[in-house]
Formats: structure tokens, sequence, C-alpha cells
């Protein structure tokens, strides 16, 4: 891209119009990385001020066992094979009351692999139980890739399983699982599991019933700039129909353990930050876009916050689904320094449950 194309684009953030996709593909192939930066931080801070949210969080991955085998997933596992399990709800229960002697704990985001033998009941059950035993505790779960799987298996409408995992206690739908939303790139790397119009009729799905959910894109892999773009346009046109989306997470490739790790190199640093920061250009009906540390690494979380994030995630207490795909950041990380990262970069630390209800603010 020559300086005078960015300028046009400029002019049109400016003004508060809308990108549109020759636009979105320019600003990949753009090498000025601090002006897309600087773009996306006026966008931020048009949209949602200086807060920076994040939550006292606790993963739960109830079994890494999943019929999909993703290409690009090093977290699931065949059911015989070394390393496989499946949480029992004692044993669900027994890491939450572990998370709890943290005692601003919050909430609870929960995932897994889809279990070729368990039944939608067995979901259901361990959620219920989780929202009786421990009932502050927020519940966000499971992603359209799962929730495609239970209706599936259970011969149930996707509404009649959203309205059932509501009623047991679910509060707000995780946002994975969307990957590129490009069927070509889903028939090589993850034939198995939901379709792109699958995953996004769960989004659309869930809104009606007032289940607000988030989004992702899984970038740096064997998709096309083209296809990173025609997903972000996918996302921002249901945002329009429904305006259920709270956040947008772009997630990097992480190539260890997976079945493209030898063809495939992690991305860099420059993808991460010019992804969020045309992630907060092109998404103009998002109000929040996060750079979630886990994937990222801290450093670089912590200068996303400068390139149109205004999210970092949470504590997460125990991570384990990309810890196998080699992220070399901690397995949680305490909320006193949390505040610490987002305070050094000059915006105000914001503790907030899964739908963004603010719980307190710092200074």
């Amino acid at each position: 891209m020559i300086d005078e194309d960015l300028k046009v684009i400029e002019e049109k953030i400016l003004r508060g119009e809308r990108l549109n996709f020759n636009d979105g593909v320019a600003l990949f192939h753009c090498k000025n990385l601090a002006a897309i930066g600087t773009l996306a931080d006026f966008v931020r801070k048009k949209i949602c001020g200086d807060k920076v949210f994040y939550n006292v969080n606790c993963h739960v991955n109830l079994t890494n066992i999943c019929s999909a085998r993703c290409k690009f997933c090093a977290f699931g596992r065949d059911e015989n094979s070394t390393g496989a399990y499946a949480m029992t709800i004692d044993e669900v229960i027994s890491l939450v009351e572990e998370a709890l002697k943290d005692p601003n704990m919050g909430g609870l985001h929960v995932v897994s692999g889809l279990h070729p033998t368990w039944k939608f009941e067995n979901y259901l059950a361990i959620l219920q139980t989780i929202h009786e035993k421990f009932p502050a505790l927020y519940i966000k779960g499971f992603t359209g890739v799962e929730i495609t799987h239970f209706a599936k298996i259970s011969g149930l409408s996707v509404e009649k399983i959203l309205t059932q995992l509501k009623s047991a206690g679910l509060q707000a739908i995780a946002g994975g699982g969307a990957e590129i939303l490009s069927d070509r790139v889903r028939n090589l790397l993850c034939p198995k599991k939901a379709t792109a119009a699958e995953w996004l009729n769960v989004a659309r799905t869930a809104h009606k019933l007032g289940l607000k959910t988030n989004a992702s894109m899984l970038y740096g892999h064997i998709e096309t700039i083209d296809e990173r773009v025609e997903h972000l346009i996918k996302l921002r046109e249901l945002q329009d129909e429904t305006g259920g989306f709270q956040t947008f997470i772009p997630f990097p490739f992480l190539p260890k353990n997976t079945a493209l790790e030898n063809q495939i190199s992690q991305t860099s640093m420059w993808d991460d930050l010019r992804t969020i920061a045309i992630s907060r250009l092109m998404l103009d009906n998002f109000k929040h876009i996060k750079a979630y540390w886990v994937m990222l690494g801290v450093p670089a979380a912590q200068i996303a916050l400068n390139f149109g994030a205004n999210d970092i995630d949470g504590t997460i207490h125990r991570e384990n689904i990309l810890h196998e795909a080699g992220a070399s950041s901690p397995k949680f990380l305490t909320e006193e320094k949390i505040i610490k990262l987002i305070r050094e970069v000059g915006r105000v630390p914001t503790l907030c449950d899964c739908n963004y209800n603010v719980l307190k603010q710092g200074e």
C-alpha cells in the first residue's frame, strides 16, 4: 500500500465511514504498522474510552477426548491415547473449589472436546451441578462448535439446546471454534466439526434468545488475507443484524504439537499487532477487542492495548488447551499483575463479569 492509499483509509475512519473489503485487504498489505496502530487506537478511544476490561476467572476444560481432531489442535486426543481424560462431576467441583481459594474468583470459562460417547445430558448435568453448587460464579461456556455438536448428538434444535443450557445456568457463550469462516479452510483443517454457516447460526440463535456470545478468528495457518477479511465482514454483518456479539478475540495459530507443526511457523508479533489493529478498524460495531495474553504472550498483549484492544482477558487460573500447542505464557496471572500491566500503559483497570458488567474500576 502506498501512503496515498493509507491516507484515503484514514480519511474514511476520521469521517466515521465504514471500511470495505478492499480497505481491509489493503491494510493487511500495508507495511506502516505504526500508522495502522495509531488509527486503531483512535477508534478504540472513541468507542470505549480508556477502560481495559479483565476478569478473575478459571478455565474448566471438561475433556480433551475429541472426535473432531482438527489439524491445528494440540489439545484433542483419541479416547485411548496417552494423556486422554474426561473429568467427572466430582473432579470439576474439586477444580472449582481450588480456584475459589482466590477470594476474588468471579467466574468460569467452560469448554472442551467433542467427546465421542458423552451425551448432551452429560454436559448439561455438569453445568447444572456447577451452577447449583456455586451460584455466585458467572458461567461463560461452550463454543458454537460444541453447541452444534450437542444438537447433532441429541436430535434437538440449536434453539432447544441453548434454552436448556441457559436454564441450567449458562450466562454467555465462548467465542472459540470460529477459526476461519471459510468452507475451503474448514474442509482442509477441521472437516468433522461445525461449518461456517453452523457456527454463525449458533450465534444468531443465541442472540435471539438473549444470550450474548463472543467471536474469534484463528489466523496464521493456511488462510489467505482475503479469507481473514471475509471472516471479519461476516462477523460484522451478523453484528449489524443482532447486536449480540460482545468481544472479538484474534487467536494467533500456535503450531507446536499439531499436525501442522513442521509446515507452518508461529506468527510474528508484527502480524499479531497488525491483526488486532485491523480487527478494531473493520469491526466498527464491536465494542470490545481482546488481546488474549495467553496466546500473544504478556508483553505483546500489553503493547496491543495501544493497537486497538481494550480487553486483556483474565487471571485464567489454569489454562491447558493453548499450552499444549506451545504457548509460552504463564498458566495464570494474579489480579495484581493484570492491574499493573494495564496501569503501565495509562489505562483504567476495569473488573467485569462475562457480560461486561463492571464489578470494580481502578484509578
